[in-house]
């Protein structure tokens, strides 16, 4: 299993904001330059992340980017989700129907575990959790 670019650079995106003041939106041109990322890309990305309600933008003047809930609410996986859809490894792990052999074949058990162990991760790290490590990475605590 591969997380895409667009599954990391969503997960830098989100960091990159819960890392600034909550109150003052993040400008999607300031996160583009600081992750080293086009801009045009990070518009898709956010743009996936509205939809699912993980952030919400600002217009105007001084506008950007919120998250709409505190950073130690969301986990990696749900970040992850959001653009990448399932982390599954293989379809039938989400939808046994899809495979004519899902009830005899034995190979379906190890991709579940995979599929459960992956989640069991991605689950545990929260947003706020992975601006906390930043942050002491960084050697401040203020952007």
């Amino acid at each position: 299993m591969k997380i895409s670019t667009k599954g990391r650079y969503a997960l830098r995106l989100m960091l990159d904001i819960a890392l600034a003041d909550p109150q003052l939106p993040v400008p999607l041109r300031d996160v583009a330059r600081r992750q080293g990322v086009s801009d045009k890309y990070l518009e898709q990305i956010v743009t996936q992340l509205g939809r699912g309600g993980l952030v919400r933008s600002v217009r105007g003047a001084g506008g950007g980017y919120l998250l709409t809930r505190p950073p130690e609410e969301y986990t990696v996986g749900d970040i992850l989700r959001c653009v990448e859809g399932s982390l599954s490894p293989v379809g039938c792990v989400d939808d046994p129907g899809c495979c004519e052999r899902a009830g005899q074949c034995v190979t379906a058990e190890v991709w579940d575990r995979v599929a459960r162990a992956v989640n069991q991760v991605v689950d545990s790290i929260t947003l706020a959790h992975l601006a906390e490590r930043q942050r002491e990475k960084d050697g401040s605590m203020e952007r």
